[in-house]
């Protein structure tokens, strides 16, 4: 794959009051209505549960580490390490951030089986001038819907199997407090992009919020590299707010 160097980082940040209300969702997750959600779903999520865990069950893993370029409307741009890693019969996917004065991170353990994709462990946090929070997850309450980052691997791994495209898909999982939630999702098609880091094939998916439909995010996942991200848009009212893009790629063995 076609490695470029990283563009030089932005070294100042106005308004840094306000800069983790504005960007710690992409931050951590770079899912803005995955952190945004606060309607749960039913505590009985029915087939469509088991259609997730079914259908992300043959796009075989690759490790990689990928720099994405984030730019938020309004803010400098930031710059996101993601590092998707094997470790004995485990997988974990780590996101994490380092802007001088915040620094965020996300990071998910899971394995996978026959019948799909386990949750085992979610820790999250952020610092603001030394201020921050972290949260955690174990493997009780993931026993039965994933966290947001082994959620995102697997929503990837539907679309490179062909799902979610002659109906909409449900999308479940537990966001970073433990709350469930849900995202409707439809596959776009395939094209290709080019991009900081080069040029791809690309997979096009669009997911939504069903009480929020004027909010939208576009992924464009790669066809044989599950849980990576080449680009997500988040629109609004039709309108492009916060632009994500794949900066750097390392493949790993």
């Amino acid at each position: 794959m076609p490695k470029v160097v990283m563009p030089k980082r932005a070294t100042r940040w106005s308004r840094p009051g306000g800069m983790m209300a504005g960007l710690a969702p992409w931050l951590f997750a770079c899912l803005p209505l995955i952190s945004l959600a606060d309607a749960p779903v039913p505590s009985d999520p029915g087939p469509s549960s088991v259609e997730d865990r079914d259908a992300a069950t043959s796009a075989a893993p690759h490790p990689f580490i990928a720099r994405y370029r984030l730019k938020v409307e309004g803010w400098p741009a930031a710059y996101i390490e993601h590092r998707l890693s094997r470790d004995g019969d485990y997988w974990e996917s780590l996101m994490e951030t380092d802007i001088r004065v915040a620094r965020g991170s996300e990071r998910s353990r899971f394995l996978l089986q026959d019948e799909g994709i386990q949750s085992l462990f979610y820790a999250s946090g952020y610092s603001l001038m030394g201020v921050g929070d972290s949260y955690q997850l174990d493997a009780e309450p993931l026993e039965a819907l994933p966290d947001r980052q082994t959620a995102l691997f697997a929503f990837s791994r539907r679309i490179i199997n062909g799902d979610c495209i002659a109906e909409t898909c449900a999308i479940h999982y537990l966001d970073h407090k433990g709350r469930e939630e849900l995202l409707k999702a439809r596959a776009q098609g395939r094209s290709r992009v080019t991009l900081p880091a080069g040029t791809f094939p690309a997979l096009t998916a669009e997911a939504w919020e069903a009480d929020k439909p004027d909010r939208r995010l576009l992924f464009r996942f790669h066809p044989e590299v599950p849980g990576l991200l080449l680009s997500v848009d988040y629109q609004r009212d039709g309108k492009r707010h916060s632009h994500l893009v794949l900066s750097e790629l390392t493949a790993q063995e």
